[in-house]
């Protein structure tokens, strides 16, 4: 293990909201922080267009990421009254932790799907490529970034370390549900960290926790299952989402086709064309897209220049409840009659699902393996959760899924030429929401 890192002369610390304060020891982890990748987090919200439903959630990448660190650091240091950390395998943990989201891109899962990217690709990518990041990294070693990665991946050696980071119950989503229940308002994302923390024990492939810590594992699944409901997929921020993908379909799509921008979008040339380098992926961030949504407002393009207003000015989709197998039948007919009134069914009508699964163990046979959560008994004995508690076993395997049809009410209602058309979609709309 090399020297160039070791512990700081005086600890640095961040107030955070959340955690009351961050506190850095490491020579590396604070280096990390600095590095310009990192701080490009600064500019990529948390939440993606959930600011559109909740005001407040204004938080960013950088601030969860930080989160996600102290919450390891605590961690490490819990588990290491139980056992002997390795000193170069505690900062693999910090880094990992760290850097766990730094592949992030604006917008994040929207953008993921509308160019076929992966943020956890990326992250690796970042790591492991020509960046500051990388060259911090192997300040501890030339085979140290690959073992952060390795950990991203989830190949590590080390099972116990992937778990602290990604499993059902880890220090990512111990940060993220009380961060964003924190700047969204709402109380459903508390749970009993310091509980959690304090049950926690090592074990071979994963952390488990003490039996008597029960309720505060089944309040953090709880919490986790209503978070998702009330506000990661909240209808009004998925009209949102669908109106920001459609914007990146659209421009996407005249680039295919030769159209002529009034401000070229040089950022997304390499986008558009499916080969994006690693220095093109980091020169994105919210402020580059919104800053061409604010440009495409004045393009020839109507559906384009439609779309981007109406994200900019929150003017965002309606949405019924949808059956997708009785939705089908009606379809043909609803894609037609957009057609004929000049909404183009491919940008003005959408169904968007969603679906949770708030808790699950291994099945054999299943595509996914999922870790449990295990309860260690006093006399030593390993107890699947599920096994133990009415509450997680009343949702464990049950699988949520929602289904909505997004339309723009506001252009319908305006339209007057072709009357019949719209009283008939209204009404095959309406019968949607039974």
């Amino acid at each position: 293990m090399a020297e160039r890192y070791g512990i700081l002369e005086e600890e640095k610390v961040f107030k955070d909201p959340v955690h009351r304060y961050i506190h850095v020891r490491d020579e590396l982890i604070w280096e990390l922080i600095g590095t310009k990748e990192f701080q490009r987090l600064r500019r990529i919200r948390q939440l993606g267009t959930t600011y559109l439903t909740f005001h407040g959630a204004e938080h960013t990448r950088f601030n969860h990421s930080l989160g996600v660190y102290e919450i390891m650091r605590r961690m490490v240091d819990n588990l290491g009254q139980k056992m002997t950390w390795d000193p170069e395998e505690r900062l693999v943990c910090l880094s990992a932790a760290l850097l766990h989201d730094i592949g992030h891109g604006p917008f994040s899962h929207s953008f993921e799907k509308v160019f076929h990217t992966d943020h956890e690709e990326w992250t690796r990518a970042i790591i492991l490529g020509d960046t500051d990041v990388h060259t911090v990294l192997k300040g501890i070693g030339n085979d140290f970034p690959q073992k952060v990665s390795d950990v991203i991946a989830k190949t590590y050696s080390n099972k116990l370390v992937v778990s602290l980071i990604s499993s059902q119950i880890d220090a990512d989503r111990m940060d993220y549900l009380q961060r964003d229940a924190f700047y969204t308002g709402v109380s459903y994302g508390h749970f009993d960290m310091e509980r959690l923390l304090r049950v926690m024990r090592p074990s071979e492939d994963q952390a488990v926790f003490k039996h008597s810590g029960m309720h505060a594992v089944e309040d953090y699944i709880m919490s986790r299952y209503q978070m998702y409901w009330q506000v990661y997929f909240h209808p009004v921020t998925r009209s949102a989402e669908v109106i920001l993908s459609k914007i990146l379909h659209r421009a996407k799509d005249l680039y295919g086709q030769g159209y002529q921008f009034l401000d070229k979008p040089k950022h997304f040339y390499s986008l558009f064309s499916g080969k994006i380098t690693l220095e093109d992926y980091l020169k994105l961030d919210e402020s580059v897209i919104l800053y061409y949504f604010q440009e495409w407002q004045e393009e020839s393009d109507p559906i384009l220049q439609e779309l981007c207003r109406r994200f900019m000015e929150r003017r965002l989709f309606k949405y019924v409840e949808c059956d997708p197998s009785a939705q089908m039948k009606i379809w043909p007919e609803l894609i037609q009659l957009f057609g004929k009134i000049g909404l183009d069914p491919n940008y003005y009508l959408v169904i968007d699902s969603s679906s949770d699964l708030p808790y699950d163990f291994y099945r054999p046979g299943e595509e996914e393996e999922r870790l449990p959560i295990n309860l260690l008994k006093p006399n030593g004995d390993l107890r699947e959760l599920s096994r133990e508690s009415d509450v997680v076993e009343a949702i464990s395997g049950k699988k949520r899924t929602d289904h909505k049809l997004y339309f723009p009410k506001d252009l319908l209602e305006d339209q007057r030429t072709f009357a019949d058309e719209k009283k008939r979609i209204m009404t095959l709309l309406t019968a949607q929401e039974g």
